[in-house]
């Protein structure tokens, strides 16, 4: 073999190699981002997650979603479809055996979901979301925060994590459909920067959404972290189990 041949053949060689170390080194950069995402959300390829489903408050049929709510199941789906995992589709009345067992993802506010309510009760005690007659303020650390429809609109995005060896549940709670869906898209696109601030644990943000009715579900903003308060009972429930 010639000298040029000879160099000619190890440079094919060493393009070989280093696209072999760049496909792999590409390849383990994915899979990781996969873990870590799955991780943050509980989910697994292959595995199980529930997808909890709320009602149109302004329609009769009790089984009727508004379309902003079935466009947040879509952005949701997403974060499913890349993690590989299987939806159970459920209506928020059905009754589902069970706590804690699968990743959950929790939409819509305690009006519209009864799950959602008995979430905010029995692991959020220092939030109060309150009816439509109080423009469904959120209520939290002394402060509220109503809503001004298609002005300012307000979403609570939470991860509740019960014990280490339970999975999350994601709770969804906009004041409307669209503040729904809203936090739904904050939720896929800020995944990253949640995990950073809050790796595993469990957290609790007030999200706000601008002007709705000209921009939809694009603008919304963090108006701050509420994790402390929202997990810790309000001082007057705190006084009354005291008192009991």
């Amino acid at each position: 073999m010639t000298g040029d041949a000879w160099n000619i053949g190890l440079n094919i060689i060493a393009s070989v190699i280093t696209g072999s170390v760049v496909w792999i080194s590409t390849r383990l950069l994915r899979l990781r981002k996969l873990r870590r995402k799955q991780a943050f959300f509980g989910l697994s390829s292959g595995g199980e997650c529930l997808l909890v489903v709320p009602r149109m408050v302004s329609a009769d049929n009790e089984r009727s979603v508004h379309r902003n709510d079935a466009a947040a199941m879509l952005d949701l789906s997403a974060i499913l479809g890349e993690c590989g995992a299987k939806p159970e589709v459920i209506f928020h009345d059905q009754v589902y055996q069970g706590l804690a067992d699968k990743p959950e993802f929790c939409i819509g506010g305690p009006v519209a979901n009864q799950r959602t309510e008995a979430h905010v009760r029995s692991v959020l005690p220092g939030v109060r979301i309150a009816g439509p007659e109080e423009r469904t303020a959120i209520e939290v650390g002394g402060e509220s925060y109503p809503s001004n429809t298609r002005r300012v609109e307000y979403a609570l995005l939470a991860k509740i994590v019960r014990s280490k060896r339970d999975k999350p549940a994601f709770v969804i709670c906009g004041q409307t459909s669209i503040a729904n869906r809203a936090a739904a898209r904050y939720l896929d696109a800020e995944y990253q920067r949640l995990r950073s601030r809050y790796g595993v644990r469990r957290f609790c943000v007030l999200l706000r959404v601008i002007e709705s009715e000209s921009y939809g579900p694009s603008v919304v903003e963090l108006v701050r972290d509420i994790t402390a308060e929202a997990f810790t009972p309000r001082p007057a429930e705190s006084a009354e189990v005291t008192s009991a």
